[in-house]
């Protein structure tokens, strides 16, 4: 009986999925990237925050992003009413943040810096930010891939980025970036450019 519910609950779960999209093939990996990721955590984060090719209208343009920071995804938005939907975790409700940015910079394996705010919160990350940062690699909060967001040419301190705590995805946990799964943030940053329109709604 218990066998039988759970092939029941795969195959409805695998025809929901095939109704939301089409799952599209994993990126291309560098040595490098090959090499870290098999050091990061992993998580199973659930069919629903797979990435997959959607149907997706938005008056946005083609190449944009659309972060839907409620039901937790992000839009990358193609041609013919399509878009590359992914899975993300994003501000926790007191951090949190709305609004329209450009992707200004970006960058493989980032270094991160933590921002003034989150010294203030937690002062044990202080020698982090006096050593310059932590250099990237799988023990860096900022993961595979850093998207940096722009307002009128300055630098926002928000970011698109990958994560060492990818069972995170699906929540509300970060203070106010948006957090993707590694191999999707390689994913993404494959197919953005500079310049990019973002909308976080």
């Amino acid at each position: 009986m218990n066998f039988r519910i759970t092939v029941l609950g795969t195959l409805i779960a695998a025809s929901l999925a095939g109704c939301n999209g089409v799952r599209t093939p994993e990126p291309k990996l560098s040595k490098k990237d090959a090499e870290f990721l098999a050091r990061v955590p992993t998580a199973d984060v659930g069919w629903s925050y797979d990435r997959y090719q959607v149907d997706y209208r938005t008056s946005e343009p083609p190449g944009s992003i659309v972060v839907d920071t409620k039901n937790k995804f992000l839009y990358f938005v193609q041609p013919g009413g399509k878009a590359i939907r992914y899975g993300v975790a994003t501000g926790q409700e007191a951090y949190g943040w709305t609004g329209h940015a450009v992707v200004g910079a970006m960058q493989e394996w980032p270094r991160w810096m933590p921002p003034a705010d989150m010294l203030k919160r937690w002062p044990h990350l202080q020698p982090t930010a006096n050593a310059g940062g932590l250099p990237g690699g799988p023990d860096n909060p900022l993961g595979s891939r850093a998207l940096y967001l722009y307002d009128n040419g300055k630098d926002t301190l928000y970011r698109i980025h990958g994560t060492n705590e990818p069972d995170k995805i699906g929540q509300g946990v970060s203070s106010g970036c948006i957090r993707m799964r590694d191999i999707d943030a390689i994913d993404l940053y494959n197919r953005v450019k500079v310049g990019a329109k973002v909308a976080v709604i």
